[in-house]
Formats: structure tokens, C-alpha cells, sequence
């Protein structure tokens, strides 16, 4: 019999146990990959907010804990319009409001300037009718929806949406490749500043620079900014997702939680292959007898522990992509949730279930290999 079909029989020879530990390794695979493509979809999402709109710089708050929820005076992004490396730039006030008539809550809102170059780069979405209209805030009881919102909400152009038990008309529904924005709502600056008490404020100013964009051009306009106030903090869009709050403790948790999965994954292996080296103490000591090396035995016990870790790997995976569809099309999650289980992740989740598959093989695998023929044979009477 060929060494892999030795291994490949091992491995099948308990079905019952088998089929136990593939599905508690597959489920800590579906929970690891699950939750990094959730998170990865989360950053993605949030990027695409300022990619949309071709943003090189995002000027927010000096020392805000939370860049999300900083305060700057609008009056401030004329004055970074007029710096010579810019090419335009625009304030966005952040808040989250509720339908409570319609049952939803937590709605991501903006407030932007009516005649704002930001709304020219949504697209505008035909009525049941066939007419798409335009996206203008014409009054300050306008506001327009995103396509995800829209649908929950069961709303289009034209209709009444009652915001704090006032009505607003819906003055256009809009498509964005960022999924967040199609789920939010956007209001007239002015309109929301007076909703949420910040008059005069914005959350932070997106800002395009002139092209083409020469070397170190990005550097030195991010310096030109900041050297505006003391107060401004202007980064680099690429910089200011991936350091922001809400980015890095969404990353961190992920890999908690997966810490936790890859631990329980180990310690099931281990149980289950020290289960099997000890049944299998007389066969592994008749091996030993035959002239089978130490090496050759630690080969077979970790190509078995590997075999179960790969598929299980395959079955997680296949699980994740089925979960994380089905909870993006949850009415709770559409617009908000966007996971990206790409090449990446799933490579990831390969090699760490190789990880587990090595680490929790590891000990019943040299303890298998130090046996002495006489010493199995003694401890299987």
C-alpha cells in the first residue's frame, strides 16, 4: 500500500469521529473567514465613501478620538478651495437618524451643500415610471435616498418621508458604488446643521487636488492644509481609513474572535489524533518493527491531522460565502453589510488551518514516532 493511501485510510477508517472533527474545523474555518471578509467588506465600503467622489485628502478635527464625529467650521473648506494644489473641496456633516415611522433606525445621514459637486457623482434611479429625474436639493425639505434605503423604506422620487414628525420630500433615490452611501440618506448642510445642533459645522472636508498630480504633490498639499490651522488634521484618504477608530477595532476583534476559533480548532485536533494514536499504538509499533523510520510515522500522523485541515478548510470556506451572502440580503444588514471573502482571505484561511492542522498534530505525531516496538506492543496488552 502507497504511503498516501496509508494516511487516506487512517483518515477514513473512523468515519463518525471523522466527520466530527471536519465539521468543528470547518465551522472555526467558516467563523474565521466569515468574520475577516466582514471586516474587509466594512473597509471596503468605507474607502469607497471618498474613491466615489475622487478624494485625495480628508481634513478632519485635530485631536478628535472619533474623526467620524469631529467639528470643523464649514467656512474652512473655502479656505482650503482657495490653496493653489486644490482643485475643489467640500464640507460633509455626519450624523445617524431614524424613520420611526417606517420601523428603521440608525441611518447613516450626510448633510452636504445643495449645489455640491459631491451629488454629481451619485446616479440617479428611474421611478417605476421610467423617469429618473435629477439629484438636487431644491428646498430645505428635500432629501434624497440611496437605492438600499429606498427599498426599505418602500420609497421613490416624489413621496414623503417624516423625519422628528416632519415631512420631507424625496427628491430623487440615487445609486453609489459605495454601499454605505446606499444606504443613507443625504439632507441640505444647512438642514441637517439645524437638525443636530452644529450650525455653522461640518464633520469633515473632502478635498480633490489639481491633476496631474506631480511627485510628492500629495505630501505637500497635506502639509499646505495642515499649515492652514493648527487645529485642521488633513491625511491622505488611504491613510485615513485605515487608521481610523472604527477600522482598526473592527480588525482587531475579527482576529480575536478567530484567535479563540483557532485555538478551539487545535485543541479538537489534538483530541482527536491522540484519540487515534493511542488505538493505533500496536499498528504504529508493527511499522516501527518493519523498519518504518521515526520520520516516516511523523509524516503519516501529520498528513493525516492535514488531510482533515484542508478539507475542512474547503467546507469553511464554501459556508462562509453562503452565510455572509445570506446576511447581506437580511433587510437589517442590506446597506451596511458588504463582506469580501476574496483570494486573499481565502488564503488565509488555508494556511491557518494548516496552522491547526500542524498544531494540534504535533504532540500525538512525536509521540507516535518515539514509540519503541517493544513499547507498543507492551502498552496495547
Amino acid at each position: 500500500m502507497r504511503f498516501p493511501s496509508l494516511v487516506f485510510r487512517n483518515v477514513v477508517r473512523r468515519r463518525f469521529r471523522t466527520a466530527l472533527t471536519l465539521l468543528a474545523l470547518a465551522t472555526a474555518m467558516a467563523a474565521i473567514v466569515s468574520l475577516l471578509g466582514i471586516v474587509k467588506g466594512f473597509q471596503k465600503s468605507f474607502a469607497d465613501v471618498y474613491d466615489v467622489h475622487a478624494v485625495d485628502v480628508v481634513v478632519s478635527r485635530q485631536g478628535s478620538a472619533d474623526r467620524l464625529s469631529s467639528s470643523l467650521d464649514a467656512g474652512v473648506a473655502e479656505r482650503i478651495a482657495a490653496l493653489p494644489a486644490v482643485a475643489r473641496a467640500a464640507g460633509v456633516l455626519l450624523d445617524t437618524l431614524s424613520v420611526e415611522r417606517e420601523g428603521v433606525y440608525g441611518v447613516p445621514t450626510m448633510g452636504i451643500a445643495p449645489g455640491s459637486w459631491l451629488l454629481e457623482d451619485f446616479t440617479a434611479v428611474a421611478n417605476a415610471g421610467g423617469e429618473a429625474g435629477t439629484l438636487a436639493l431644491a428646498g430645505p425639505r428635500d432629501l434624497l435616498l440611496g437605492t438600499n434605503l429606498a427599498e426599505r423604506l418602500g420609497k421613490r422620487s416624489g413621496d414623503t418621508v417624516e423625519l422628528f414628525d416632519e415631512p420631507y420630500r424625496v427628491a430623487g433615490v440615487f445609486r453609489s458604488p459605495s454601499v454605505w452611501e446606499n444606504g443613507s440618506l443625504v439632507l441640505p448642510l444647512a438642514t441637517l446643521q439645524q437638525i443636530a445642533d452644529s450650525g455653522g459645522q461640518v464633520t469633515y472636508v473632502n478635498v480633490v487636488l489639481r491633476r496631474p498630480l506631480p511627485p510628492g504633490g500629495l505630501d505637500r498639499a497635506v502639509a499646505e492644509i495642515g499649515g492652514l490651522d493648527p487645529r485642521l488634521l488633513a491625511m491622505a484618504t488611504g491613510d485615513f481609513v485605515k487608521t481610523d477608530t472604527r477600522m482598526r477595532l473592527a480588525g482587531a476583534m475579527a482576529w480575536m474572535t478567530s484567535f479563540v476559533a483557532i485555538v478551539l480548532g487545535a485543541i479538537g485536533t489534538l483530541n482527536t489524533m491522540m484519540t487515534s494514536v493511542h488505538e493505533r499504538t500496536q499498528e504504529i509499533g508493527i511499522l516501527r518493527a518493519i523498519g518504518w523510520p521515526r520520520s516516516r510515522v511523523l509524516a503519516m500522523i501529520l498528513g493525516e491531522s492535514c488531510g482533515l485541515a484542508v478539507v475542512a478548510a474547503v467546507l469553511g470556506a464554501l459556508a462562509a460565502v453562503v452565510f455572509t451572502n445570506l446576511l447581506a440580503r437580511a433587510p437589517a444588514a442590506a446597506g451596511i453589510l458588504a463582506p469580501a471573502i476574496d483570494l486573499p482571505i481565502l488564503a488565509q484561511g488555508f494556511l491557518i488551518a494548516l496552522g491547526i492542522g500542524l498544531l494540534g498534530a504535533w504532540l500525538p505525531a512525536r509521540r507516535a514516532a518515539r514509540l519503541q516496538p517493544t513499547e507498543a506492543f507492551r502498552e496495547q496488552r
